[in-house]
């Protein structure tokens, strides 16, 4: 994809003289002193996590203790921008139909009005295109991240193939961390359901020989299973 699929500048510039219609002669002459300045706003903007943001917001040591538990997180997060861009071409393609057969009506209508319609619904879908391509960059951006954060978690010391193996390790880490947050004013929900998902995951590595049991913390209500 090349800079110019997502250069809205001249769509700028063609809606321009139109916004006389919604705001005051000054600031339309402000607004056409301002397009490359918009342009470059509207290139570069935000649209999803940065590097940083997934880094310390979506793997966070406390939800994902482990290199195996960040590693298929990566998983999960790459596979939905994966679905998300498929659908997003799907839409654009679309898209591109829509415009070829509002161009044929225009060709053939000879009503001024509807001709002016039919214009202003091909400009619409254009400036659509132009957002669906920005969308796709920064949806394959993502992507490739997660696949760089998939390589720098995958040292070997854990299985690749089955998400399952992992799972009793690292939710038993996950709850310990949630379960050393609780305090006395945890709701007896919260507290209930982090404190029986421990007990759970702990009495299945008991039985399996792997553990030994946590002590909980004692909270108004519970009685310390120690």
């Amino acid at each position: 994809m090349t800079k110019e699929k997502r250069n809205i500048k001249e769509l700028i510039e063609k809606e321009a003289p139109n916004l006389n219609n919604i705001l005051e002669p000054e600031d339309v002459s402000v607004f056409k002193e301002m397009t490359e300045e918009l342009r470059d706003t509207w290139t570069k903007k935000q649209m999803f996590r940065t590097e940083t943001e997934m880094s310390f917001s979506v793997l966070n040591d406390a939800k994902y203790p482990t290199k195996a538990a960040k590693y298929w997180q990566c998983v999960r997060e790459q596979n939905v921008f994966l679905e998300n861009l498929m659908t997003l071409s799907f839409d654009f393609r679309r898209t591109e139909v829509k415009i070829k057969r509002l161009q044929e009506k225009l060709d053939k209508e000879e009503n001024e009005l509807k001709k002016e319609l039919l214009q202003i619904d091909i400009d619409e879908k254009i400036y659509s295109k132009a957002s669906m391509q920005l969308v796709a960059r920064d949806r394959m951006r993502e992507i490739k991240l997660w696949s760089k954060f998939k390589k720098q978690f995958d040292d070997g010391s854990f299985d690749t193939k089955d998400v399952n193996t992992h799972q009793l390790n690292s939710y038993h880490l996950t709850m310990k961390n949630k379960a050393e947050t609780l305090t006395q004013g945890s709701s007896q929900p919260e507290v209930f359901n982090v404190l029986g998902q421990l007990q759970s995951i702990e009495r299945i590595k008991k039985e399996n020989g792997q553990i030994e049991t946590t002590k909980r913390p004692v909270l108004p209500g519970l009685t310390s299973k120690e």
